[in-house]
């Protein structure tokens, strides 16, 4: 589902930025990707829907710890800059092509994650050993097939490896995680590099047991439908 429009006339310096609260929500979660050590510097990128066709977008190579409301880049589908003075991260092919494929994902989060980062090298799946992985992601990780960074070639990649997942790594890159908002698309990038180290540790004391199939399902409707607080209940 899409955020819907607004405005703010009391936004930083007099200006009246669209899609405020949106703007503020990547912002928010860039510095917590940068604080949680998923992402170093300038690196990953964060987008969401505002519109139908309309989605909003870090700028390529600002700091997140600098960003504010109005460089946060709005961009259609096509691949137009419709509002923002500053370029769209070199990854918007990658986003758009997600968004296009995916209508039910509403938010896009690209990390740099160090254990996630170290499996997507190796391009080894991350297996489905992990209970809260399992629910949030849908089973294991798959690799995408490596492309060059910010080429069509790599957004049809991932978004084909995140058919039947809401997460997957990138061939010798990182970790893209997609969900209904910003801070559930985070969520499954810290997830995902919290199973990429458990499964890199398991290998010392063993080597890792996947969950049945059956058991995976089961979580994760769970999880889709029961999980957490829901409106209308008491």
């Amino acid at each position: 589902m899409a955020y819907e429009n607004n405005k703010d006339d009391d936004c930083r310096g007099g200006c009246d930025v669209e899609y405020i609260e949106q703007r503020k929500a990547i912002i928010a979660m860039g510095r917590q990707m940068i604080a949680a050590g998923l992402a170093v510097g300038t690196w990953g990128n964060i987008s969401c829907r505002v519109g139908a066709d309309l989605i909003a977008i870090t700028p390529s190579g600002v700091e997140y710890t600098s960003l504010q409301e109005q460089d946060i880049v709005v961009m259609s589908l096509d691949g137009q800059v419709v509002d923002g003075n500053l370029r769209p991260s070199t990854e918007h092919p990658l986003h758009r092509q997600i968004y296009r494929d995916r209508p039910d994902v509403a938010a896009v989060v690209h990390s740099h994650s160090v254990y996630a980062s170290a499996m997507a090298c190796a391009r080894k799946p991350i297996p489905a050993a992990v209970e809260d992985l399992v629910q949030i992601v849908g089973g294991d990780v798959p690799v995408a097939d490596y492309h060059l960074p910010g080429t069509q070639a790599l957004a049809t990649a991932v978004s084909a490896a995140l058919a039947r997942r809401d997460g997957v790594l990138l061939a010798n890159h990182g970790v893209v995680g997609v969900g209904a908002t910003v801070a559930e698309a985070l969520r499954v990038c810290a997830v995902i590099e919290k199973a990429a180290h458990i499964a890199i540790v398991a290998q010392a004391v063993g080597g890792v047991v996947e969950l049945e199939q059956a058991d995976i399902d089961a979580m994760r409707s769970y999880y889709k439908k029961n999980y957490g607080q829901r409106e209308g209940e008491d």
